[in-house]
């Protein structure tokens, strides 16, 4: 072989190899919505919370960490939404009312006639973008709250579980004196007068709706969407290892997104998935409108929230991508919940041997640089969140 030959091969090897190389990246290289960029805490701010002071934002803080919100004074916002526990509390059914401990060492104390609360607690990060629609808009008026989307509004939403008999209110009072008597309560606290007082102008400012005005302002600057999947989707494409760009791939092309899409990786739509029954409960739980459907929740951050689903009962995410695998099967895992009932979309659902890259890709989705802060002191001077220790 002259000397000619001998470039020309060795050229053609070049090319050959070069060629191979590039197929093998075109496998890799996502397919979902990669025009999707990544919401900045900067954005999150100005888009959802535009009206909110820093006075207001330090105003729902005190508030979300007093347990003076609660009818024994014992449980604040933050007993089952501590950032040691990604503002979640890491139990199947939170543990609310005639309670002590933190997370997975909450129990209840002796004696007790309060029951667990009906639903896993879900991480309050991101609850900023509830509702977001395909375009990256948020209506924090309609934004859907709760497993149900009962209620409407982060600051609907923050009133709720101050009424509710074994989160917060206990049998203190009643849930129609609930938070009209917390009202009272603040009102006659020095800090609390001068805290609304700057926050909104007035001495009569101490309401129930300023309360939830200030906990959702305070709420919607926990955010945490600056996660590995977010930098490769910026540019940064050695922040996802081979398995998590073919677990990006496969949760596309199996049917996971048609649920979880968009930024947040979420509808917020309610769907019927048969998730089995959590024991600890005395009835089952039939979900939105009795029809066993419950709301999309958002994929980020969700490898520090485990237990998973609305009944807490999947302990790990090999478990819930597991489930959907039994769906896809043809079979309920709830026998209150036909195969016909099943929302289709995840009847369609095909796993395959996708699971451990499908769970590779969502813990990349969290991002544990978020505000984990806990105040020296509140303004009641009771045990800052609750009874936690």
């Amino acid at each position: 072989m002259n000397v000619k030959s001998r470039i020309l091969f060795a050229f053609l090897c070049f090319l050959a190899a070069f060629i191979v190389a590039c197929q093998k990246h075109e496998e890799l290289a996502p397919s979902i919505n990669t025009s999707t960029t990544p919401i900045s805490i900067e954005t999150s701010l100005r888009t959802d919370n535009a009206s909110a002071s820093t006075e207001t934002i330090a105003l729902g803080k005190a508030l979300f960490w007093d347990p003076i919100l609660s009818g024994k004074r014992d449980v604040a916002c933050a007993t089952c939404h501590h950032p040691a526990n990604g503002y979640a509390d890491n139990l199947d059914l939170s543990i609310g009312v005639n309670a002590v401990g933190l997370g997975t060492n909450r129990h209840f104390l002796n004696p007790n006639t309060f029951a667990f609360v009906k639903r896993n607690a879900q991480t309050i990060l991101n609850t900023a973008f509830n509702g977001m629609d395909a375009n990256g808009n948020v209506n924090t008026a309609t934004a859907p709250m709760f497993w149900d989307s009962r209620v409407r509004s982060l600051e609907a939403q923050s009133l709720e579980p101050i009424k509710a008999l074994e989160e917060m209110r206990g049998n203190a009072y009643s849930e129609a004196a609930a938070l009209d008597s917390v009202v009272a309560r603040l009102k006659r606290i020095p800090q609390y007068q001068q805290l609304f007082q700057t926050a909104f102008g007035n001495a009569q400012s101490i309401t129930a709706t300023n309360i939830g005005i200030a906990i959702a302002a305070f709420e919607r600057t926990l955010v945490a969407n600056n996660s590995r999947v977010d930098r490769y989707k910026a540019g940064e494409t050695s922040a996802l290892s081979a398995l998590e760009i073919r677990g990006m791939n496969a949760f596309q092309t199996v049917g996971c997104a048609s649920c979880h899409s968009g930024n947040m990786f979420s509808d917020f739509q309610l769907h019927v998935l048969s998730v089995p029954d959590n024991t600890k409960n005395a009835q089952s739980d039939a979900g939105a409108n009795n029809t066993y459907a419950f709301r999309t929740p958002s994929l980020r951050n969700l490898r520090v929230t485990a237990p998973y689903m609305h009944s807490g009962v999947f302990q790990t995410l090999d478990d819930v991508v597991r489930f959907y695998g039994r769906i896809a099967g043809g079979n309920s895992q709830n026998r209150n919940v036909t195969v016909r009932q099943i929302d289709p979309r995840i009847r369609n659902i095909r796993i395959g041997n996708n699971q451990a890259a499908i769970v590779a890709f969502i813990n990349a989705l969290s991002d544990d640089n978020f505000d984990k802060t806990i105040p020296a002191s509140v303004p009641s001077r009771l045990a800052v969140g609750g009874n936690i220790r």
